[in-house]
């Protein structure tokens, strides 16, 4: 038995239009209290096949956490705000990355933890690799260090 939701789902029609239908004839349905429900042969019936369900699709998440040690408070603020601008830049407006930031001072650790789509998190997280590891960044080289070989 299906709702009159589910039928106008599979049929890809308005819910009005289907209590239309049952109250026109056209779709039998039986009353259950304040709702209708429609059998699987009455549907049939109506549209001369069986209903194909809607296809679910597949959703893939990740979750990530960066764990950065050696990060000051202005470090890690400057590096929050990097990584948030870089969640925003619009990779999927359906499906936003979600990042939190947490900096531990006693510590001097900071957790960058990232939940979405495989390719915007992979893009996010090279981004963060080559804001912290290239000469010059965040926590790379500083002046008078030496590159080891």
């Amino acid at each position: 038995m299906y709702s009159v939701e589910q039928v106008a789902d599979l049929l890809g029609l308005h819910v009005r239009t289907v209590r239309g239908y049952i109250r026109a004839g056209r779709l039998r349905a039986t009353r259950i209290g304040k709702q209708y429900r429609i059998a699987r042969a009455d549907l049939d019936a109506l549209t001369g096949h069986p209903p194909t369900p809607p296809a679910r699709s597949t959703s893939v998440e990740v979750s990530s956490i960066v764990q950065v040690d050696g990060v000051d408070r202005a470090t890690a603020d400057r590096l929050g705000t990097f990584v948030l601008a870089g969640a925003n830049s619009g990779y999927d407006l359906a499906h936003p990355l979600r990042v939190q930031t947490v900096h531990d001072e006693e510590r001097n650790r900071m957790k960058v933890v990232i939940l979405g789509g495989t390719a915007a998190t992979a893009d996010l997280l090279r981004m963060i690799d080559a804001v912290l590891d290239a000469d010059g960044g965040l926590l790379g080289r500083q002046d008078g260090e030496t590159k080891d070989a």
